[in-house]
């Protein structure tokens, strides 16, 4: 029989978490368009917002897609857009490709970062509801997420005309209460430092456990070897973060982007929903 943990994962969405999982094969290379990027280390070349980039080719996939790191575009391999590309693409618009349709062209690159949002959130609330401690405000999480899908399931003009701020915020009321419950549980004290400033911080072996890094700066932080279960690491910002042997399991809300922007290796533990990131050492 499956755990309740298994079972209420399949309930709040249809097709469960994989539909808020990027498939760039059903989309119009959505994210290589619609968004700007400015030269830095994270990217080559600036490209400005609604300008196809050079790698992308006619069937809408990266020219380079095998070498980004190496040909400069760092920042392509740590995106994330939770599923929003194949929706925009395949429902929002029925499948009408920008190329073929340049009517759509510009409505399409507006509604794409907003649906963005909006997947994001859905993943977030759709972890919330697999933790059998929230189930005091199920019911309200249960709301939150059919509301946040109603938005997304909108016309192109609703969703251009949606106030993702002001829902974020009622969002995070509930996500703020996930953490509260879930944190609880962890014995000892609980550290709290979120939006710290941890860049570079030394904490490697660190007990983390049921921490509140929400928000934290932990670029290039050494945290080799710690624990971070049931760390809430909701914004947490992990580029460059050394991971190498830390425990990531049951981490709150930690998503693959983070996971893709920092480093690790074979002995770093991550939660079952995530994937070892293939430019991981593969040795300890």
């Amino acid at each position: 029989m499956a755990s309740e943990r298994e079972a209420l994962a399949l309930i709040p969405l249809e097709g469960g978490p994989a539909r808020l999982r990027a498939d760039c094969g059903s989309c119009f290379g959505l994210c290589c368009v619609a968004l700007a990027f400015s030269a830095s280390s994270d990217f080559a070349v600036d490209k400005d917002a609604g300008k196809p980039c050079a790698n992308l080719r006619t069937d809408s996939r990266c020219g380079i897609h095998s070498d980004l790191r190496n040909k400069g575009f760092r920042g392509c391999t740590v995106y994330d857009c939770f599923g929003a590309g194949q929706h925009v693409s395949q429902d929002t618009f029925g499948g009408r490709d920008w190329r073929k349709d340049p009517a759509t062209a510009q409505q399409m690159f507006a509604v794409f970062p907003i649906m963005r949002q909006l997947h994001e959130l859905l993943w977030y609330l759709t972890e919330a509801l697999t933790l059998p401690q929230t189930e005091p405000i199920r019911a309200d999480l249960r709301t939150c997420l059919a509301r946040t899908e109603e938005l997304a399931q909108g016309t192109p003009e609703a969703i251009t005309d949606t106030d993702v701020a002001a829902h974020r915020e009622d969002v995070n009321v509930l996500l703020l209460r996930t953490s509260e419950l879930v944190r609880k549980g962890v014995g000892g004290k609980k550290k709290d430092r979120r939006g710290a400033d941890l860049f570079g911080a030394r904490l490697k072996g660190a007990d983390l456990r049921g921490a509140n890094l929400r928000g934290a700066y932990l670029i290039a932080a050494d945290l080799r070897d710690a624990d971070l279960r049931t760390a809430d690491l909701i914004g947490a910002d992990l580029r460059d973060a050394d991971l190498r042997g830390a425990d990531l399991t049951g981490a709150l809300f930690l998503t693959q982007s983070q996971v893709n922007a920092a480093r690790g290796d074979a002995r770093t533990r991550l939660p079952a929903s995530l994937t070892r990131p293939s430019h991981w050492s593969d040795t300890p």
